[in-house]
């Protein structure tokens, strides 16, 4: 039976209903395996629980390295590795985060399209940022189906969003109904088979934990001027990335908007920095300053004042950049 016998599920913010809502409309003679990667902390016990009581009619597991992947199972993702599918095995990856995210939902989606090709359904839940958007793309150009909940639908709509932008979707559907339109799509016959691109094969390697060296970076990137905010090393710009993608030589990744995202956090640091380094140069003249009134140097006290006044004018511009920029930050998106 050459059906579409997987389903690849990945969510972030807001998708844990959504996910009990599928689950729960799935058959019990459903055609196909579900493997699901929603974001968790790495010190997290996981979600299982929480899944698995809301998929009645099917066994639920969390993933463990080398275990079947068998139609009819739902299969969740470990914390703090990545989810991968080869042939009919689960391999859980220790490979770099991606989108500061480790299990992220790329990866699965990528090895899907490599081991599954055109009998593989990706599934984007409601999440902030991009996480999926690249590995949905890859499903769709090895012939496999993209789908995604409604935007409209969805608590948190960047990820369908942005999963919507980066390939050509089959399916935007809200989650009352996506258990079952994904139950009639396992059950129809997949598609040829399209050749599987190269640079989807190393990007599932160094998920699973592969070395990357210069040489076979610039086979997939090329440098840009920009640095890893996890390691510092050079990111480069992934080809005709869908959407914009960067990797470092480690194999650390980031959507744009998530390098942005770590960016930010790196701004308000050195602007916080910099805010105390500026008011110690303020405290330290305006005691120059006293200390010159103290000997009878006015001339110098007076010098002295004035710079206090420009050290203080400087902080009080950084503190209310500060300030901005706190209340302009997005929700953490590691709680689903």
């Amino acid at each position: 039976m050459n059906n579409r016998d997987l389903i690849v599920i990945g969510g972030s913010s807001g998708a844990t209903a959504p996910l009990k809502s599928i689950l729960g409309s799935f058959p019990a003679d459903l055609p196909a395996a579900v493997l699901v990667v929603l974001h968790i902390p790495a010190r997290s016990t996981g979600i299982l629980t929480t899944v698995a009581s809301a998929a009645g009619r099917l066994p639920v597991r969390q993933a463990e390295d080398g275990m079947s992947v068998e139609r009819g199972h739902v299969y969740i993702a470990a914390p703090d590795h990545h989810m991968l599918v080869h042939g009919d095995r689960i391999r859980l990856g220790r490979g770099p985060r991606e989108n500061m995210s480790r299990p992220a939902i790329d990866p699965l989606f990528r090895s899907a399209a490599l081991s599954y090709g055109p009998r593989a359904i990706g599934v984007v839940l409601s999440g902030l940022l991009s996480d999926g958007s690249a590995g949905l793309n890859a499903i769709k150009r090895c012939g496999g189906l993209a789908v995604v909940q409604d935007p409209e639908d969805s608590i948190a709509d960047e990820m369908p969003r942005r999963a919507m932008e980066a390939t050509t979707i089959d399916l935007a559907v809200p989650a009352a109904r996506l258990g079952d339109v994904l139950s009639d799509l396992s059950r129809e016959a997949a598609g040829p088979s399209l050749p599987v691109p190269a640079e989807i094969r190393l990007e599932v390697d160094i998920a699973a934990g592969e070395r990357i060296d210069s040489k076979g970076m610039r086979k997939i990137a090329d440098p840009a001027a920009l640095t890893c905010p996890a390691c510092g090393g050079v990111l480069s710009a992934v080809h005709d990335g869908r959407p914009l993608r960067f990797r470092c030589q480690v194999g650390h990744a980031y959507t744009a908007d998530a390098l942005a995202k770590e960016q930010e956090g790196r701004v308000d640091e050195a602007l916080r920095v910099a805010l105390r380094i500026i008011e110690e140069r303020a405290e330290l003249v305006r005691r120059m300053a006293e200390d010159g009134r103290h000997s009878g140097r006015r001339a110098v006290a007076e010098m002295y004042d004035d710079r206090a006044k420009e050290y203080s004018d400087y902080a009080e511009t950084i503190r209310r950049v500060v300030l901005e920029s706190f209340e302009k930050q997005p929700p953490d998106d590691t709680d689903p």
